[in-house]
């Protein structure tokens, strides 16, 4: 049975989402990633996979070496997903900045 994964299972956890600010300035091996955390590599082989399933990270064979490299444009997902949530919380927080202009006027 094939797991499917997605764009938010790949950023719902803190290692993962660290992983990914890791790889976006260069592409690393796996033992390059795992010396950045403090967590066994097998961890880090656990979380690329997850990366891996859900399109973000992809593997390049260079020579001897396995590269981990970043496709950030998966995460236009959630950027999409997230962009009618910023506008409704623009306009709170721009109707709160108003009311609080307004107060200090009548005070």
């Amino acid at each position: 049975m094939e797991i499917r994964r997605d764009v938010f299972q790949a950023i719902a956890d803190p290692v993962r989402r660290e992983i990914i600010k890791v790889v976006a300035n260069e592409s690393l091996t796996l033992n390059g990633i795992a010396d950045a955390f403090k967590i066994s590599r097998q961890a880090i082989s656990n979380h690329v996979k997850i990366l891996t399933e859900c399109g973000i990270v992809v593997i390049n064979q260079k020579g001897r070496e396995r590269y981990c490299e970043i496709k950030l444009d998966k995460l236009n997902e959630v950027a999409a997903w997230v962009a009618p949530y910023k506008k409704l919380w623009e306009k709170r927080l721009d109707k709160l900045d108003n009311l609080l202009d307004e107060l200090q006027t009548n005070n």
